[in-house]
């Protein structure tokens, strides 16, 4: 049984599957393993992440390893409805729909739990929250693997307080995911969404970028590489001095927020553009957000500044005295409201960490706690990336080795 919104729209829902399993060659290669060796059989999986064609064929990888797969979408505005009708037809167990509502998006969360999973795989720690707050028995819970900062963030104050009753897999830091899917990833689909969104340059506009971790390295960069001029804000010297280094403006929002013509959060903090911000900026001024939640443009304070007006697919107009803003996406994460989300070859890699790290929790004995994810793993996905893309690297030399571990060698 699956709740989604028209399975007639399965045949399009297979191309866009058929088209990104095409250019997850790591994917693949981990599927071909996994389906002769079936390390998931007779277990249950429940996925909570944005359900668009990437996650969905990561859903169809854990299944031909042997899984039962249930799946929900992790925003409203992210879910594909013909991916899922698409999985639907393949036999997995679906809840989500695009632009769903609040009580029905809680009942779906609460069916991927209701089946007592074995491993769970978590977007902004949903999952894991609602275990902790609201299940009693969660003992058949063998461990969760975390995709996003936010949600590892939710997951260490739990165990900070002592509440944690299963291991968490910090997928999210592995180097494989911060590295490409927060840099690279989301630097190109969040100024996509904008452009696509609104149709408009990003050449010799000034963009704001809130945060200077690896998302917001990645914002900045395709930012000036698309010919914007990039002011970064930050609450950390040291990632405000990288920013500086890197030929950044850098100051606080309050003196950015009259100078920007676009302006991405990506802080995963709530209030980082606020009422404040909003009355001194100039006419035209477009906000949006890169972060999991849709609390860092405090778009309840703009509602009670200016009814919003819905004036293009994804973008509502704020008319504040005499002047404009624009709000894309309605504030949630820019890159799937308003466009694909991450590139398949980039998705290719936070996926097969996420297959990987499941795997080695229910092939492993963790206490709870929220762990790295193994040296190996993160390894073994690069050396697997690099091998679907021809490339071969150098390997060290006894000799080298020896010289590298030793303290006898002279200086």
């Amino acid at each position: 049984m699956s709740r989604i919104k028209d399975s007639a729209l399965a045949p399009h829902g297979n191309q866009k599957l058929a088209w990104v399993q095409e250019h997850m060659p790591v994917l693949n290669e981990i599927r071909g393993q996994f389906e002769k060796e079936k390390p998931f059989n007779d277990k249950i999986i429940s996925i909570c992440l944005h359900l668009e064609a990437k996650t969905g064929y990561m859903a169809h990888v854990f299944q031909e390893a042997g899984a039962d797969v249930y799946i929900s979408g992790s925003n409203p505005l992210s879910t594909h409805d013909d991916v899922c009708a698409a999985l639907v037809e393949k036999g997995i167990h679906v809840y989500s729909w695009y632009d769903i509502d609040a009580d029905s998006h809680h009942e779906n969360l609460h069916t991927l739990l209701d089946v007592r999973p074995d491993i769970i795989i978590d977007d902004g720690a949903d999952l894991i929250s609602l275990l902790h707050s609201q299940m009693k028995d969660i003992t058949s819970v063998k461990g969760a693997c975390e995709e996003t900062t936010t949600g590892v963030i939710r997951a260490r104050a739990l165990e900070r307080e002592g509440l944690l009753r299963f291991p968490v897999m910090a997928v999210n830091d592995a180097y494989c995911k911060s590295l490409f899917d927060n840099r690279y990833g989301t630097g190109q689909s969040a100024l996509e969404g904008i452009m696509r969104s609104t149709n408009l340059s990003i050449a010799g506009k000034t963009v704001v970028v809130a945060g200077f971790g690896w998302v917001g390295k990645g914002l900045a960069m395709r930012a000036r590489g698309l010919g914007a001029m990039v002011i970064v804000t930050e609450i950390d010297p040291i990632k405000a001095l990288e920013a500086h280094m890197e030929g950044f403006q850098v100051m606080p929002m309050k003196e950015a927020a009259p100078r920007g013509d676009i302006f991405i959060t990506a802080t995963g903090n709530i209030e980082v553009i606020t009422q404040e911000h909003v009355l001194s900026m100039k006419h035209g001024a477009i906000l949006c957000n890169a972060g999991h939640f849709d609390v860092e443009v405090d778009v309840k304070a703009l509602k009670n500044m200016a009814k919003p007006r819905r004036i293009r697919e994804q973008v509502d107009e704020y008319t504040i005295k005499d002047k404009k803003v624009y709000v894309l996406g309605e504030g949630r994460l820019v890159n799937l409201a308003c466009a694909d989300g991450h590139p398949a070859e980039i998705m290719d890699l936070s996926f097969a960490l996420q297959v990987l790290s499941a795997h080695y929790l229910l092939t492993h004995t963790v206490d709870p706690r929220v762990m790295a994810v193994p040296e190996a793993v993160d390894r073994a996905v690069a050396e697997r990336a690099l091998r679907a893309l021809n490339k071969s690297i150098d390997t060290l030399t006894k000799k080298q080795k020896s010289y590298l571990t030793s303290w006898k060698h002279g200086t």
